[in-house]
């Protein structure tokens, strides 16, 4: 791959191609993958796109609406900003072939949990895998854009590689670009840049059961971490309460939209248990419905809980869930007619690498954008499908700041090449898949839906002779993606733990039976 862009991008969903469409106008950019370009957090999003286009809604009922689901912990000003500039981009993705469910001429707006009007903006159950291919193929056929699948980011570049010192109390300044590996060749490249944008997504994989693809490993938050970053709100992991539960389906997700359109929950025994929780019953925000399962399951010792949508006719749920239908046709369960087994996974982290609405983070020419970022938009719960709202509102407002930087600044030569003296290849692996499949299995047993502080204690202990061991490993080896992506998972996995260690109350989707009320002097983010 070429050695400098004015414009590096890591990650190909909705937040880095939209970035990248945007300054390519402007200059090179080089986009890095570590699968194929489809393969992002943005590709799985079934739900859509929450935006006010029905005159029947306003921008102050979805204010409200996500204020409400961040439990105090949203910057109303991020919110409004995001909130009002999402009519413009929904319009700006169909006027780029974007092909939404419509009702006649007019979009079809869903309604998920938390939402007090109609308003996602979805094609069919597959939102996601729309937004992702049209801006993928206009990505594609631009001239200034360098796609690279299969190459995966090992390190962002700052002083730290210049033989500065960078600590906690001397962070680093300036990103510089990254080294790349190139894991077809096995060869690590320096890849200089004006700008840096991470938009690598989320993080659901360091817990045992989530809805979240193979690459979603943290890997832009952990980088930023070693860079010194500022990193905010980890505690705040939101567990999609209803993905599918069977062996072979590998928590696929059941989208929001189903209880939106109707479907109840109910316990083993058919019982319906919603309404004793919340007064929304199945329309309450998420963080409400995965506790009230949790619950459910702790106290029945059951595995699992249905999903009831037996109401609706074959066509009906076809028509609007086509992805979802074929999903449990495949493992045996015809949604009209049968019970879906559903249990809580990971889903979204609503904290990470700390940036302004700009997308500029702590560190000088490195913005980031998505899931990988906490902006003040979500607080201590993301309100559905604001996700890819935020994803692409704030990708765009990034550019100004882009143009700009790259404008000021030149390439810095002096950065080394990529030493990897000393190392080898590992004779066995065995370490790194057995220190993965711990790491989940902790997260998942001490760092879940509830957490206490005697939990969060054996978490840390656990996490750090992880950290020992892999660290050792990784300095002995050479560069390779499952060892790099377990070191990143550990560092994500020791940020949400030390993050939820210090919130001594409950709060959205925090919830401690050690301090199981929300306290107004612990109402504030919590930065690393």
């Amino acid at each position: 791959m070429a050695d400098r862009f004015d414009y590096l991008v890591v990650g190909s969903g909705a937040a880095g191609l939209s970035f990248a469409l945007a300054v390519a106008e402007h200059g090179s950019v080089g986009v890095v993958t570590k699968k194929e370009s489809a393969e992002s957090n943005t590709n799985y999003a079934q739900g859509g796109i929450a935006a006010v286009v029905d005159k029947a809604d306003s921008v102050e009922a979805h204010v409200q609406d996500t204020l409400i689901a961040g439990a105090g912990l949203c910057d109303e000003e991020v919110v409004r900003l995001v909130v009002q500039e999402g009519p413009r981009r929904i319009a700006e993705l169909e006027a780029q072939g974007a092909d939404f469910s419509k009702r006649g001429k007019a979009l079809h707006l869903g309604r998920e949990g938390g939402h007090s009007a109609h308003r996602i903006v979805h094609a069919a159950d597959a939102t996601g895998r729309e937004v992702e291919r049209t801006l993928l193929d206009q990505a594609r056929a631009h001239p200034n854009i360098q796609l690279f699948e299969y190459h995966y980011v090992v390190e962002l570049i700052t002083e730290h590689h210049l033989g500065e010192v960078v600590s906690r109390d001397k962070p680093a300044r300036h990103c510089y670009g990254a080294y790349v590996l190139d894991e077809d060749a096995g060869q690590v490249h320096r890849v200089l840049a004006k700008v840096t944008m991470l938009a690598t997504g989320g993080a659901g994989r360091v817990y045992l059961h989530t809805t979240n693809p193979a690459i979603a490993t943290g890997d832009g938050i952990a980088m930023a971490y070693r860079a010194k970053a500022r990193i905010a709100n980890m505690e705040f992991v939101q567990f999609h309460p209803t993905s599918l539960y069977h062996p072979d389906a590998d928590s696929f997700l059941i989208s929001e939209a189903v209880r939106g359109h109707g479907a109840l929950l109910r316990n083993t025994d058919g019982e319906r248990f919603m309404p004793s929780y919340d007064e929304r019953a199945e329309l309450a925000p998420r963080d409400i419905v995965a506790r009230a399962i949790d619950d459910q399951l702790k106290q029945r010792g059951d595995a699992f809980v249905y999903l009831d949508i037996t109401h609706e006719s074959r066509d009906e749920l076809m028509g609007h869930f086509p992805t979802i239908y074929e999903e449990c046709q495949s493992h045996g369960l015809d949604m009209s007619t049968d019970l879906i087994p559903v249990v809580p996974a990971a889903h979204y982290v609503c904290g990470g690498v700390v940036t302004d609405v700009d997308a500029q983070t702590s560190i000088h020419g490195l913005l980031a954008c998505g899931e990988v970022t906490y902006t003040g938009l979500h607080g201590a719960n993301r309100l559905a499908s604001n996700s890819l709202l935020e994803a692409l509102v704030l990708s765009q407002r990034a550019v100004a700041s882009a143009l700009r930087q790259a404008g000021e600044r030149s390439f810095e030569d002096a950065v080394p090449e990529w030493d990897d003296s000393g190392t080898e290849y590992p004779a066995e692996w065995v370490l790194v898949s057995h220190n993965r499949d711990e790491l989940r299995r902790v997260m998942w047993d001490y760092v879940g839906i509830v957490r206490s502080d005697h939990r969060l204690r054996r978490a840390m202990r656990r996490t750090r002779l992880l950290y020992e061991e892999t660290e050792e490993f990784y300095r002995k080896s050479k560069v390779s993606v499952p060892v790099c992506e377990l070191r990143n998972m550990i560092a994500v996995a020791y940020l949400i733990v030390r993050s939820a260690s210090v919130r001594k109350e409950s709060r959205g989707l925090h919830y401690s039976t050690d301090y199981p009320q929300p306290v107004e002097s612990e109402r504030h983010p919590t930065f690393i």
